[in-house]
C-alpha cells in the first residue's frame, strides 16, 4: 500500500488513477485561467530517469516513508550488485555488474520510482504534476507576476540535480495560455541549466494535444488521422480476404 504522503498530484501506479485521469485534472486547472492573466506550462523531460536512480538514496527516502528497515535492506540488495549483458543469438556481451538504477521490465521500478520522487513537491503556487517519468510545471500567473513559477521551475532543476536526475532541455518545452489582447507582447523564456526552453503552440501531454489558444482543433485533427491510418490498413486487410476474426482481433487492438 502507497503510503499516505505520497503526492497526491501522482496519478501512475496507485489504486483507482491511471494516466487517462491525469489530463482531465489538467484540464480542470484550467477553470483557474479566468482569474488569473496568464498561465505556462513547462513538460519537462528527462534522460534515462530509471537509469539514474541511486540506491541509496532511494532506501534513504523509503525509511523517512516509515517503510520497514529490513523491506528498504532488501530493496537495497536488490537493485545493487546487478549482473547485466546483452545475448544476440549465439553472441553475448561482456557481463558488467550495475549499482545505480532500477532495472527495467519489472512492475517494482516503477513503483519505487514513484516513492523516489514523492518529495519533489511544488513550494509556491504552482502546481507539479507527475505522471511516470513526465513532469508538468504548471505556474498560474497573476498581475504579470512569474517570480513564483520561474523560482519553481529552478527548484526542480535543483531537485532533480541533488537526486542524479537528469534533464533533457532540448526536449522539454514550454507552452504559454495568454488571452490578454495586447498586440506584440512577448514572453521571456525560460531557462533550464543556462538553455532556453522552446515555446511550442501544442503539445502532446499524456495522449492529448493541449494548444495554446485551448481549442481541440489540433487535437481532433491528430485522432482524425489516426483513425484513417487505421481503417486503411483494416480495409486493407478485408481486400485481402482475410477472415472476420482476424479484421474483428486488429479492430480491437488498433481502434
Amino acid at each position: 500500500m502507497p503510503p499516505p504522503t505520497l503526492d497526491p498530484h501522482q496519478f501512475a501506479y496507485r489504486s483507482n488513477r491511471a494516466q487517462r485521469m491525469q489530463s482531465p485534472h489538467c484540464c480542470t486547472l484550467y477553470t483557474h485561467f479566468w482569474t488569473t492573466t496568464i498561465q505556462r506550462h513547462a513538460f519537462v523531460d528527462f534522460s534515462s530517469v530509471f537509469n539514474t536512480v541511486i540506491p541509496s538514496k532511494l532506501t534513504t527516502k523509503l525509511g523517512d516513508l516509515g517503510i520497514n528497515t529490513s523491506l528498504c535492506n532488501w530493496i537495497l540488495d536488490f537493485l545493487t550488485n546487478r549482473s547485466q549483458h546483452v545475448r544476440s543469438g549465439h553472441i553475448g556481451s561482456t557481463t558488467i555488474t550495475l549499482n545505480t538504477g532500477v532495472p527495467q521490465g519489472c512492475v517494482l521500478n516503477l513503483f519505487l520510482y514513484s516513492l523516489f520522487t514523492h518529495n519533489c513537491r511544488p513550494v509556491y503556487g504552482s502546481n507539479s504534476i507527475k505522471f511516470a517519468d513526465d513532469t508538468t510545471v504548471i505556474g498560474l500567473i497573476s498581475d504579470n507576476n512569474e517570480t513564483a513559477y520561474r523560482a519553481e521551475v529552478q527548484h526542480l532543476v535543483a531537485w532533480c540535480a541533488d537526486n542524479n536526475l537528469l534533464l533533457n532541455t532540448s526536449k522539454t518545452k514550454e507552452l504559454i495560455v495568454d488571452f490578454r489582447r495586447e498586440k506584440g507582447r512577448t514572453h521571456d523564456p525560460i531557462h533550464i541549466n543556462g538553455m532556453a526552453v522552446e515555446r511550442v503552440s501544442s503539445f502532446k501531454f499524456l495522449g492529448t494535444h493541449i494548444s495554446e489558444d485551448l481549442s481541440w482543433t489540433t487535437n481532433i485533427s491528430s485522432l482524425v488521422k489516426k483513425a484513417h491510418q487505421c481503417l486503411f490498413y483494416l480495409n486493407t486487410l478485408k481486400k485481402n480476404h482475410l477472415s472476420s476474426t482476424i479484421l474483428v482481433n486488429f479492430y480491437r487492438c488498433a481502434i
